[in-house]
């Protein structure tokens, strides 16, 4: 398996290939595929991110934040109505680092669990 399976994952972003290439640059082809089928489904689209985060606006906010495992930020969320909105707005224009933050810390978690890290 090739790194180039990296870049099938949906919106990924050049760092996070990188990075993804870099971490599992001492696994061999049955590994690598291992740690593709773990990290692919624990990770999330930023663009997914960024359309939850959008629906703040209109119902429920604190939707990205639940997602990405910051119950505490996301409950906060819910109640304040995304900090009066103004939270819900700064996640909006940062959606990709929420996701980048989560996704990087699932790629460590999925090595974990396999054993590799």
């Amino acid at each position: 398996m090739n790194n180039a399976h990296f870049a099938l994952l949906p919106n990924v972003s050049t760092e996070e290939l990188l990075w993804l290439e870099q971490l599992t640059a001492s696994f061999d082809d049955a590994t690598k595929q291992k740690f593709l089928a773990v990290y692919s489904g624990r990770r999330q689209d930023p663009q997914t991110i960024l359309i939850v985060t959008l629906v703040g606006f209109f119902c429920v906010a604190g939707i990205q934040r639940f997602m990405t495992k910051s119950i505490g930020l996301g409950i906060l969320y819910l109640f304040t109505g995304g900090l009066c909105l103004i939270g819900t707005i700064i996640d909006a224009v940062n959606y990709r680092k929420i996701a980048w933050d989560y996704n990087k810390k699932e790629a460590i978690e999925s090595a974990t669990l396999l054993g590799l890290r």
